[in-house]
This record gives structure tokens, sequence and C-alpha cells, in this order.
């Protein structure tokens, strides 16, 4: 259930990373913590970090209380 939820606020998400040129993909989920990984244009770019940690994780946080951490892998 909580890979479901994470999947469809990640489609939330897309289109914002996408209009960038960018997308976001979900790797997996152990313990709360969600690792992603970043492609296209959003894979190392200077910005990223702070679109992982201000953008996604604060989003998934506030949609899903179970989501501890977002990292990218």
């Amino acid at each position: 259930m909580l890979k479901k939820n994470v999947e469809e606020v990640l489609e939330e998400i897309r289109p914002r990373l996408q209009a960038d040129g960018g997308d976001v993909e979900l790797v997996s989920i152990e313990e709360g913590v969600v690792k992603v990984r970043f492609l296209g244009g959003c894979f190392g770019c200077p910005f990223a970090a702070m679109t992982l940690k201000t953008g996604i994780e604060g989003y998934l946080k506030e949609k899903i209380p179970e989501v501890k951490e977002v990292i990218s892998v």
C-alpha cells in the first residue's frame, strides 16, 4: 500500500520535473525511507539535492506521514 501511495504522489510531482527536462523513478522503500533515482536533466543537476529535500521529500511527507526520508541512489 505504501508503495502505491508513493508512486501516486510521484506522479503528481513528475510533470514539474519533466517541464525542466528531468524525471524521477521510485527505486525502493525500506522502513519509511524512499529511494529514488533522478533521470534526464535532473541527473547531475546542481539543484537536485534541493529538489530532493525541499520538493520531493517535503511533498511526500506531507501527503504520506509514514515517509521518514527520501534519498537519491
